[in-house]
Order: structure tokens, then C-alpha cells, then sequence
């Protein structure tokens, strides 16, 4: 009887996490998953870890969050040398999980990594570690496959898991009838992002972006402004920053794509929601601003010339980037101004939309992973390292 421990840290990992199960759930019925995640995962069969918690850091971490950080890598580590799995598969985040992949190599462990660290954007020394302790890279970016195989690292391109989950139509005007809005109403879309910190950050800013739109010159237009909330932050921490927004904004829960398919504008948080947002094809603003060590460290090690995964991915500029310092409220206002009254913007973001798709592959990203990774299960283990 095949086991799978699937290891997913963040909110989006656990989101992949869950089409990973389900995909091999129908390539294997007999499969028993185990997992670190969230409430996705669990509903897709797999059995969490218990009193183990996700963790969702970004940055530096607070003294609380290293602290927690270390009781988790602990416990997970104490439990990769307790169990026997055919496969431990890491989602993303890398932090925790490289460290946590030469805990479950010297255990014995097969261990297979989707979803990879973006070595090709910083921290190239990682290259190194994984050498030494995965088995299986599955990635998701075409060019990613070429970078590891030139390292040694046995590689597989299985496509882009947003290509699955995205729906092809929206009734954008049903969504539309949702927010009360009228087709002369302008919509207007905010996504702070799927960490707290972050949203603590840069919601406040698109709130006042979103007052200075109200009362610009461009103040014919009548605004509606919809927040997609993610899963993973609290209703109480959006409460607390909206009751000092400058203008009533409507917020759903995990509708981030609802979210992206009514908007004529969008402002952004740096992060997988730019490749979503381009995917459906809407005008935005990518924006980021990180803590002042945070920033420092990555303006020392980034390897590109865009944060914007969705500017990464098209190499050139789809979508204006923000960041730090010139991540304003007046920058903000002001962008979503020129993309409103930008007759060609709209057909812009169309036609990037259908670059992007042709260059992430066909769909069933999360099959093909799944049968790359019941097929290591099938193979001889390697060696644990010393």
C-alpha cells in the first residue's frame, strides 16, 4: 500500500496540495496521503499531521513566528524519522522545506519536490542542497526544466497548475448584478495578498489609493471596490483595516477569481496572483513592500528584472510593479487611472492572457505530476545521505 506524505507550508500550497491528492487519489484509489496543510488538503483525503500548524511567513520572521517556526521543524523532523513513507513530497517554500528534505533524505526517504524553488530569480546556492537530497524536481515553469537538468537533477516540466483551476467563462454579468454594480459602473479590484502581514501592509495603502480614485479628476466615473479576501486571513484583521477605509468596499471570501473576472482594474500584491490576474485577462497593478531588512537582503540577491511572477513569466512588462518606496497610495491612484482610460489596455491584458496560457502548457498539470510521483514511489530508494 502506497503512502505519500504531501508537505504544503503556505495557503497556495496548500491549495496545490489539494489538486495534487485528488489527482492521485484518481490514479491510485488505494493511496493513503498524509500531509501538512490546510483545510483544502484535508478535504481532498488527506489525513493531516496533527497539532503541527502551516506556517505563512513571509519576511523576516517576528521573534513568535521563529519560534514557532523551530517547534514545527522539530516536529515534522521527528516525524519524518518515526514514519515510513514511499514518497515525501515539498510544495513550495522553501525555506522550511529544503531543510526539512535533508531531514526526510537521511531518514531514507524518497523525496520529490513540486512546485520548486525559483532558483533562476535568487538564491542559486540552493542548487546544492537539492542535489544532495531530492530525487524528483516536477516544475512548473518550462524553462525551470532545462535550469536542473544542467545541474544533474533529474527534472520534470508538468505545466502550470492555475491552468487547471482557472474556469474558461465567467457570468461577469452576474457578478456584476452581485455587487449592485450598473455597466457604467467602474469595478475595481484589490488583492493584499494571503499573509498577514502582508495584508496589514498593503491593504491600507489600496484603501487610500481607492479614496484618491473616488476623489480624482477621473471622479465621473462611479466606483465600486471589491477586495478578494484569501482564505487564510482572518474576516477580524479585514474588518479592523476597512473601518478606516475613505470609501465602502465589498469583501468575498475566496472569490479571488470572481475578483479578477469583474474588475476593469486590479491592484495586486506581488505573488502567484499576478499569473492569475493575467490568466483572466485584467488590467493591473502589481504592487509589494516588504520590511526594510527584508527588502535589503532581497535587492542583494534577486537574479531578475521583475518581482511580478506574470512579468517574469511573458519576460517584459505586462503589468506596472510598484515596490517599496514607490509602492503609494498616489502611485496606485494613479495607474489604475491611466489603465481605465486606456482604450487599449483592456485588449492588451487579452492578448497577454493567451501568450501566457500557450507558454505554461496544456492542462492537467496535477495528473502529470501525480503519475511522476507514483512512478518514483515504484522505484528503488536512494541511498539516505550522511
Amino acid at each position: 500500500m502506497t503512502r505519500i506524505l504531501i508537505m504544503a507550508g503556505e495557503a497556495s500550497g496548500d491549495q496545490h496540495g489539494a489538486a495534487l491528492a485528488r489527482a492521485l487519489k484518481a490514479r491510485d484509489p488505494a493511496v493513503h496521503l498524509f500531509g501538512l496543510g490546510g483545510q483544502l488538503m484535508r478535504k481532498a483525503g488527506v489525513t493531516l499531521l496533527q497539532g503541527i500548524e502551516r506556517l505563512d511567513i513571509v519576511g523576516l520572521p517576528s521573534p513568535a513566528e521563529l519560534a514557532k517556526a523551530l517547534q514545527t521543524l522539530r516536529t515534522l523532523s521527528d516525524h519524518l524519522r518515526a514514519n515510513r513513507y514511499d514518497a515525501v513530497v515539498f510544495i513550495d517554500n522553501p525555506g522550511l522545506n529544503l531543510k526539512l528534505a535533508k531531514v526526510a533524505k537521511r531518514a531514507g526517504h524518497r523525496v520529490v519536490y513540486y512546485i520548486a524553488p525559483q532558483l533562476w530569480a535568487w538564491n542559486y546556492r540552493r542548487i546544492r542542497v537539492i542535489q544532495k537530497v531530492v530525487d524528483h524536481v516536477l516544475v512548473i515553469l518550462p524553462f525551470e526544466e532545462d535550469i536542473y537538468r544542467r545541474a544533474g537533477v533529474p527534472c520534470t516540466f508538468v505545466g502550470h497548475p492555475l491552468i487547471d483551476e482557472l474556469p474558461e467563462n465567467f457570468d461577469v454579468a452576474g457578478l456584476r448584478r452581485e455587487l449592485g454594480s450598473s455597466q457604467q459602473t467602474t469595478v475595481v479590484g484589490l488583492l493584499p495578498g494571503s499573509r498577514q502581514r502582508e495584508v496589514r501592509t498593503l491593504l491600507p495603502i489600496m484603501l487610500e489609493a481607492a479614496g484618491r480614485l473616488a476623489q480624482s479628476a477621473d471622479g465621473h466615473r462611479r466606483y465600486l471596490f471589491v477586495l478578494g479576501k484569501a482564505r487564510s486571513i482572518p474576516l477580524a484583521l479585514v474588518n479592523e483595516l476597512l473601518a478606516r477605509a475613505p470609501v465602502p468596499v465589498t469583501v468575498w471570501d475566496d472569490r479571488a477569481n470572481d475578483v479578477m473576472a469583474v474588475s476593469q482594474a486590479m491592484w495586486v500584491a506581488s505573488g502567484t496572483a499576478t499569473l492569475q490576474t493575467a490568466l483572466v485577462g485584467t488590467p493591473m497593478t502589481i504592487v509589494y513592500r516588504a520590511d526594510a531588512i527584508t527588502a535589503f537582503l532581497v535587492r542583494r540577491l534577486i537574479r531578475v528584472k521583475w518581482l511580478g511572477l506574470a512579468n517574469l513569466i511573458a519576460g517584459r512588462t505586462i503589468a506596472r510593479e510598484f515596490l517599496q518606496e514607490d509602492c503609494t497610495p498616489a502611485n496606485l491612484a494613479e495607474d489604475a487611472i491611466r489603465l481605465l482610460n486606456d482604450s487599449g489596455a483592456a485588449r492588451a491584458s487579452t492578448a497577454a492572457a493567451s501568450e501566457l496560457r500557450a507558454r505554461l502548457g496544456q492542462a492537467g498539470a496535477s495528473l502529470r505530476a501525480a503519475d511522476a510521483i507514483l512512478a518514483e514511489c515504484r522505484s528503488p530508494a536512494a541511498a539516505p545521505v550522511t
